[in-house]
């Protein structure tokens, strides 16, 4: 009897307490229901059930849908988890294998005279280039229809690599893109076909599917809106076709099941959902974050595995905390809605005491003063990559540093070498060493000297980089003409683009994507260039052709 007594009172008190939690996660939200505005969705599940489902703001400010858990939004980059899944499964089947040759499945690849394999391809370690970047090289928008075929297009030709493969880690969607076509010739069905039957069916993800037409009409989907500088909302374009990578549709709830089987298997089986959790490893031995389509991280002191996707201003969070059974879904249309924020201010109300507290922020670092003689020998230009250079400069007793299309920054002295840049959360060393000896700056690890400054190019200096750039590869060409003493170049979907020298033979342009270095031949005539696309596509060839 006692039993019986104390029974409806524990169920009371889960009950008030999972009630609380709602009420802490609504509060979180609220405003996107009191606007007429985009939103999202939220999803929680613990312990293998759904504590928490539900839809903020609207899925069509047109029409005035709100969102609800059920609605279907494009989740972008989080596709390339169940690509992970697939090729795990094909792996543990026996019908792949890691170290295969990618070529050996798609021999339409150009051989790079390096093997380049399925897992580095699942661990963005193969060194191709990424095709958004690369296809705006070439002229494409993000607005345009960008179909599967063109993205194959662009990787069959791709003549050169960004490293060699297993040098380094940088992320690219080519990579699961063709994993996504590796599992279609593999398997023969396609590759929506296939996951719809092995992996959505089976989970009851009935509203999940892998976007092969972008014409598809997809009941319940929600639109997707950017932010103007004024606070309006403008629609934004979603033409994208990229299967493996991206173009997944789902929703919070179908996602919520998803969530589940990192606890239960019930697809894939504990040996595939394993390898799924596997990390990279680099030629020199260094593990990566990154797994099958998930990044290992950790929480207020807890494990996660989560990945995020962005495109066409849909943002998406899935995150599961492995050792509590607890997982986070958080879908939202449009950019300016924090997903990352969202998901862990979620998972902070939902795992509560189970978190380490939040750190105290501690005494800011002393100030020290550092004479004007030690400051002056720092001041000047770095190159930390393709594009990308720091400038140094003195104003008076303090240093300021200013990155290539950034902001500039002060800088705090912590010792005559060390400053403290709070803009990049981070420090910049300096290594002054002998009189006369170059000096160094030590920025995130690597070690980058100080460069000697260029001097300004005649008119004929500028004009010997004029002409026509042709690029075989991409099957697109820019023109370089000097006007008003600076160099300008033309492209038919860009119109014109203003260069800005940073260093020697080396200029950027205004365009996010576009770093452009020209390259000469041994007798120092300009014979072409190398166009940089950030860290993801690096030196697309572009020959001199007049």
């Amino acid at each position: 009897m006692l039993l019986l007594l104390a029974a409806p009172s524990r169920v009371s008190v889960a009950q008030d307490l999972a009630a609380q939690r709602a009420r802490r996660v609504d509060s979180l939200f609220s405003r996107f229901d009191s606007t007429a505005s985009p939103g999202l969705a939220v999803a929680v599940v613990r312990e293998g059930r759904v504590l928490l489902s539900k839809g903020y703001g609207l899925a069509s400010l047109e029409q005035r849908v709100p969102i609800t858990s059920s609605t279907v939004f494009d989740v972008a980059s989080v596709s390339k988890q169940f690509t992970g899944l697939a090729v795990a499964m094909l792996v543990a089947q026996g019908k792949v294998g890691l170290r295969d040759d990618i070529r050996r499945y798609i021999p339409e690849l150009r051989d790079q005279g390096r093997t380049i394999t399925i897992d580095h391809l699942l661990h963005h370690t193969s060194g191709l280039r990424d095709w958004a970047a690369t296809l705006a090289i070439a002229g494409w928008r993000f607005d345009d229809v960008i179909s599967f075929d063109q993205i194959l297009w662009m990787a069959f030709r791709q003549a050169t690599l960004n490293f060699a493969p297993g040098e380094q880690y940088s992320y690219s969607n080519t990579e699961y893109n063709l994993l996504a076509e590796m599992v279609a010739r593999v398997t023969g069905q396609s590759f929506r076909a296939w996951t719809d039957e092995h992996i959505f069916g089976p989970l009851g993800m009935t509203r999940t599917h892998f976007r092969d037409d972008h014409t598809q009409v997809i009941p319940q989907r929600a639109f997707s809106y950017a932010r103007a500088s004024d606070g309006s909302y403008h629609l934004a374009t979603d033409n994208l076709t990229a299967l493996g990578s991206s173009s997944l549709f789902s929703t919070a709830d179908d996602l919520a099941k998803w969530v589940m089987n990192f606890d239960h298997a019930t697809v894939g089986g504990d040996s595939a959902m394993a390898l799924m959790r596997t990390r990279g490893v680099l030629n020199d031995g260094s593990v990566i974050p990154y797994a099958f389509g998930v990044f290992h991280g950790e929480h207020r002191g807890l494990p996660t595995i989560s990945h995020d996707g962005s495109w066409a201003s849909f943002r998406s969070l899935v995150v599961d905390f492995p050792l509590q059974h607890c997982g986070v879904v958080v879908l939202a249309n449009t950019g300016s809605i924090d997903v990352t924020r969202a998901a862990y201010a979620v998972a902070d109300i939902v795992l509560g005491k189970e978190l380490a507290p939040l750190a105290a922020p501690g005494p800011a670092a002393q100030a020290v003063e550092v004479a004007p003689d030690i400051l002056e020998t720092y001041v000047g230009l770095y190159r930390l990559g393709p594009g990308w250079y720091v400038r140094i400069r003195r104003e008076g007793t303090e240093l300021k540093t200013r990155a290539t299309r950034e902001p500039e920054y002060p800088m705090t002295p912590r010792s005559d070498s060390e400053f403290w840049v709070e803009g990049y959360h981070s420090t910049m060393v300096f290594n002054r060493g002998s009189p006369g000896d170059t000096t160094y700056l030590t920025y995130r690890g690597k070690r980058y000297p100080k460069l000697a400054e260029s001097e300004p190019l005649t008119p004929a200096q500028l004009a010997a980089f004029a002409g026509q750039y042709d690029s075989d590869e991409l099957q697109t060409s820019y023109g370089v003409e000097v006007r008003d003493s600076s160099l300008v170049m033309q492209h038919p979907r860009y119109g014109a683009v203003t260069l800005t020298r940073l260093w020697r033979d080396e200029f950027a342009g205004s365009p996010w994507f576009m770093n452009v270095q020209f390259l000469r031949d041994e007798a120092g005539r300009v014979v072409g260039l190398a166009m940089t696309a950030g860290d993801r596509s690096r030196n697309n060839r572009f020959d001199k052709r007049r």
